[in-house]
């Protein structure tokens, strides 16, 4: 999601070690929920020599809460944050956007899904994301850089905890953890893929 007036996403995410943990500490600090809880579906295509992963790119089709968008991200800039080109489009129908791109010769590299509810704080202009995955849970945040900071120091966080890889990248790196085989990141898989909590850290629950 682009921060608002521009085509430029800016974002971290915060690895937490349960959804409770992630609610309680938005709640804590002011924060409302905006979007109540959905189950997402994303479809990552590329063409058949991975022209946009080599570029550090990304094309996906995402169902959310009975929407679609169509999102094109170009590659990140290096630094603290994630920030990267975004050019994001409703569209009325997931499955005939996949076969459009599918003609057009691309195809799905890999389905990631997740559980998003979205919350904002009143005269604020930025989003906390707290996102279920198979892998764990996470707290996207989502604005400008002086908001994320002052945001992620509010909720107890610190520069140190910033985490700027994409969740296929994330995936990855648990599967390699784990000794998995990677495929795609989907709730089906998590019995083999142990049980979501199991990232790169643990947090204290306070």
């Amino acid at each position: 999601m682009s921060h608002a007036g521009s085509n430029c996403e800016i974002e971290i995410k915060l690895e937490i070690p349960s959804a409770a943990f992630g609610r309680r500490v938005l709640s804590g600090a002011g924060f409302g929920i905006s979007r109540r809880r959905v189950f997402e579906i994303n479809l990552v295509f590329d063409t058949p020599d991975r022209a946009i992963r080599r570029a550090r790119a990304l094309l996906r089709v995402r169902e959310a809460g009975g929407a679609s968008t169509l999102t094109y991200k170009g590659a990140p800039v290096p630094g603290k944050h994630k920030s990267r080109e975004e050019v994001e489009t409703g569209i009325s129908d997931a499955e005939k956007m996949r076969t459009v791109l599918e003609r057009a010769g691309f195809e799905v590299v890999f389905r990631y899904e997740k559980f998003r509810t979205e919350y904002a704080k009143t005269s604020e202009h930025g989003l906390a994301l707290l996102d279920e995955t198979p892998i764990g849970y996470y707290l996207e945040l989502e604005g400008a850089p002086q908001w994320i900071d002052r945001t992620a120091r509010r909720l107890g966080f610190s520069e140190a905890d910033y985490i700027t890889e994409s969740y296929a990248r994330l995936y990855q790196q648990f599967c390699k953890r784990e000794g998995l085989q990677s495929a795609h990141m989907i709730f089906e898989n998590r019995r083999r893929a142990s049980k979501p909590g199991a990232g790169r850290q643990k947090r204290r629950s306070t």
